[in-house]
């Protein structure tokens, strides 16, 4: 730092807060000043303006003012959740030496550095969102992810090939915080991400990885944890891990195991097809249109993260999934659902809780909290007693905990305070010694009710007897009794009108009481030590607690929206196709003020595509969306909204549906839609589920119509995966006379005078017309522009008309609107080029001008 290389030209103080600053040039430094926490220099003026706090100035560095902000240390987090959202970090640096016996400034440390992806607290975390640190490596085209869950525990690792798959991951996961080696090349537009830090590349050493990692779960090696199908995975994890312990500046006993994810094992959506289906992100900015919004009603925050991480990845293991169906079903049959949520409903966020326990960053709330959770475990066995496999699995999972109970009982008072700072934690009866120290203290009132009653009969004055934190206690006496006040009476204090004494007596008092109160706090502390060292000690059985009780909540969540929301049951089969019987689209159902049109679809080896046409409006994306989240819901083992589904194996869902620019990378909207395309048709198998809407709308009318045709028909008849082709190319419905697997459907409308009525019911064929003009209208198009297209369009189809009584044309994409392009072709082959004059190639290229009508 510039400011710092002459130290010698600083306060004592600001020498002290420049060389802990130079310790963490990367960060934001929350320097401890008394009741606030100071920022300076450049740390200051980004302070101000992301935070917007005052910025003032203190002394003078190369003579000019040293900027300076701060914050209140009572409001901090409110203050860290900001800058954590927007993607930075903070090292909070605290007094931890004595005021009072300090020579020069107070000694400081730096206790924690709170980061994006590392944050714990609950006023820093969104309680139903995951909140992730991502680390990532690569050789060559080979990607290695890991990621951590620090505030539940979750370690999880995962190898994939290609920038494709590396994207559609961190879309699928949204970390906050991203590390990467500061030498790896990244994909277009993520080095530019929020959250991003650049590491040094010795810590993605993979020898040294497997070290740290080993040292952590206390293993000799990683295969147990299936490790060593991620190789590179497992160089990213262990940079990850020595970055939390840098930032944490603890342990981090609740890291016990790694999980390795495979891609394959569950339906892979890439990113785009992750924005358009919305699943928990709307395109809008409403995040209650998402399908998360629609079927999260769980009653705890771990509930419904767990939720969220179903649908971020659903799976492909039919047992799994029939598992949780059978769950739901019995919970609706034994009408259990609503009992069980009740219950919940009073269950805090013990996924979490523990996390802070581990980190010994619990507060007491925390902890009764937990003891309320477990005081429900009676209830909860009560409430999901039906028969279930996976009920009883997650039965048996919450465990008895009967002594963490009895210790958590008897250990905490019935409301706790928020911290521990000021006592009052531990509850009467707990601790022998506790108890002791506190009866002296608690009973210094009476002592000084009685001492006061002593003086006055002994003195005849009205003397009162007080305390303050500053001069501690006093015999009070009004100044016109000083010429009577005893002889053992020391002055401690004079004020206006009153004079404040001390006697031997009272003294000794103050002594021992003050001496009970300090040592009170201090055994206080060290008992609420001992009770997080208990309890993490016993840290794996309330992992898979919480883990248990959230996966509770999901499934009496499902169990409530399968009710609520009229949904059945799908069948999982191994047969390949897709037949759903009068499907919805659970999320625009629900937000339509008239009833949903419900529609089926049938999707075979023998009818693998359909091609839909029909109105704008008129449905077509809603029914292509539909099938889509049908699917996924189908794959988390959730009951979905159709009369009846059967759904064959699926590996992989597309959708190109919608374009927009991405000028930051250069590219058109159709240049995003031809990439997004090409994803599809490399990447999509018989197994895939494919979803195109309008394709080759973005150039000429050829030119798309021919590009639209082309992937038709190599989807069809190549790749051959179950295919939903919406299109307003009305050439598209003869594909089904060339090429078999191929049917024509139809969204409907019904024309009244100048109005226009959707039907929204799929039926068999092709559409008649695209009713575009009275879409147009519907728009708010004026009415002189809607007559001028009529007119315009009556032309070009008259215009079509005689053309097609024509010979073949060498060039079909001439201009919609040459009249004549005959006579341009019959002048041309009519001309002599070598046998012109320079002055009759002018007149000739005039004269075709001409007749070009140009």
């Amino acid at each position: 730092m510039s400011q710092a290389t002459d130290l010698s030209r600083h306060t004592p103080m600001m020498q002290q807060y420049l060389g802990t600053k130079a310790q963490h040039p990367d960060v934001l430094l929350f320097y401890r000043m008394g009741d606030f926490y100071e920022l300076f220099f450049e740390d200051a003026k980004k302070a101000a303006r992301l935070l917007d706090i005052t910025l003032t100035a203190r002394g003078q560095s190369a003579g000019e003012p040293i900027p300076m902000a701060g914050v209140p240390y009572h409001a901090v987090e409110s203050y860290l959740a900001k800058l954590v959202r927007l993607g930075e970090s903070v090292a909070i640096c605290e007094q931890i030496g004595d005021p009072a016996t300090s020579k020069g400034p107070v000694e400081r440390k730096v206790v924690r550095i709170v980061t994006p992806g590392t944050v714990t607290d609950e006023a820093l975390l969104e309680e139903r969102r995951d909140n992730l640190l991502l680390a990532l490596y690569a050789v060559h085209e080979d990607w290695g992810l890991a990621t951590l869950d620090l505030a539940g525990g979750r370690f999880v690792l995962m190898q994939l090939r290609g920038a494709e798959a590396l994207l559609a991951e961190l879309e699928r996961l949204r970390p906050a915080e991203l590390l990467a080696p500061e030498d790896l090349p990244l994909p277009a537009g993520l080095g530019e991400r929020a959250g991003l830090r650049r590491l040094a590349s010795w810590h993605f050493d993979t020898a040294t990885a497997a070290r740290t990692l080993n040292t952590q779960f206390g293993t000799q090696s990683l295969d147990g944890f299936g490790a060593q199908e991620a190789p590179i995975a497992v160089a990213a994890a262990g940079a990850l891990l020595q970055y939390v312990k840098d930032t944490q500046r603890s342990a981090l006993p609740h890291l016990t195991a790694l999980a390795v994810e495979r891609r394959e094992d569950a339906l892979i959506l890439d990113a785009a097809s992750r924005r358009n289906l919305e699943l928990d992100h709307s395109l809008s900015g409403h995040p209650e249109h998402t399908l998360a919004g629609v079927m999260d009603r769980t009653v705890t925050p771990m509930g419904g993260r767990l939720l969220r991480r179903w649908l971020a990845r659903p799976l492909r293991a039919h047992a799994t999934l029939r598992l949780r169906q059978h769950a739901i079903g019995e919970l609706l049959a034994d009408r259990q659902s609503e009992t069980l949520r009740e219950v919940l409903r009073g269950v805090p966020d013990v996924e979490r809780i523990i996390a802070r326990i581990a980190l010994r960053s619990a507060r007491p709330r925390d902890l009764s909290g937990l003891r309320a959770a477990l005081s429900r475990l009676p209830e909860l066995r009560a409430a999901a007693a039906v028969d279930s496999p996976r009920l009883q699995q997650l039965l048996d999972a919450l465990g008895e905990h009967p002594q963490t109970l009895a210790l958590l009982e008897r250990a905490l008072v019935d409301t706790p305070p928020v911290l521990i700072r000021d006592g009052g934690v531990i509850a009467p009866g707990f601790d022998a010694e506790l108890d002791e120290l506190r009866q002296l203290s608690e009973h210094a009132d009476q002592f000084l009710i009685d001492l006061e009653a002593r003086e006055r009969a002994r003195t005849g004055l009205n003397v009162k007897v007080g305390y303050n934190r500053v001069h501690g206690f006093y015999i009070e006496l009004a100044r016109s009794a000083a010429d009577a006040v005893p002889a053992h009476y020391i002055r401690r204090q004079t004020l206006k009108g009153t004079e404040r004494y001390i006697t031997a007596e009272l003294k000794a008092f103050e002594d021992k009481v003050l001496s009970a109160r300090e040592r009170a706090l201090a055994r206080e502390k060290a008992l609420y030590e001992q009770l997080l060292d208990t309890l993490i000690a016993n840290l794996l059985p309330l992992q898979q607690l919480a883990a248990a009780l959230a996966e509770l909540d999901v499934l009496a969540n499902l169990a409530e929206r399968a009710e609520a929301l009229g949904l059945s049951c799908p069948q999982l089969v191994d047969e390949p196709g897709l037949a759903i019987s009068a499907g919805r689209h659970p999320v625009v159902e629900q937000v339509l003020d008239a009833p949903f049109v419900p529609n089926d679809l049938q999707l075979a080896p023998e009818r693998r595509m359909l091609v839909i046409t029909g109105p704008n409006m008129g449905g077509k994306s809603t029914y292509m969306r539909q099938a889509a989240l049908i699917a996924i819901l189908a794959h988390i083992g959730s009951f979905v909204p159709a009369q009846a589904a059967r759904i064959g194996p699926l590996d992989r869902i597309f959708t190109r549906i919608g374009a927009a620019d991405d000028l930051a990378s250069g590219r058109s909207t159709f240049m995003v839609e031809m990439t997004e395309t090409a994803n599809i048709l490399h990447n999509a198998t018989a197994q895939s589920l494919v979803l195109m809407d309008e394709i080759g709308r973005g150039t000429s009318t050829f030119d798309g119509l021919s590009l639209a045709w082309a992937c038709a028909q190599h989807l069809a008849a190549q790749t051959r995966a179950f295919t939903l082709f919406a299109t307003h190319y009305f050439e598209l419905t003869r594909l089904p006379e060339e090429q078999p697997g191929i049917v024509n459907v139809h969204l409907d409308a019904v024309e009244h005078r100048d109005s226009i009525v959707f039907m929204h019911a799929v039926q068999e064929g092709p559409a008649s017309r695209s009713y575009g003009l009275q879409v147009a209208a519907l728009a708010g198009i004026p009415q002189s522009v809607i007559s001028a297209a009529k007119r315009k369009l009556r032309e070009l189809e008259r215009s079509s008309r005689a053309r097609a009584a024509l010979p073949a044309e060498p060039d079909p994409q001439l201009s919609l609107f040459a009249a004549e392009p005959n006579a341009v072709l019959e002048a041309l082959a009519a001309l002599d080029p070598d046998g012109l004059s320079p002055r009759e190639a002018l007149q000739a290229l005039y004269h075709l001008k001409t007749l070009a009508g140009s």
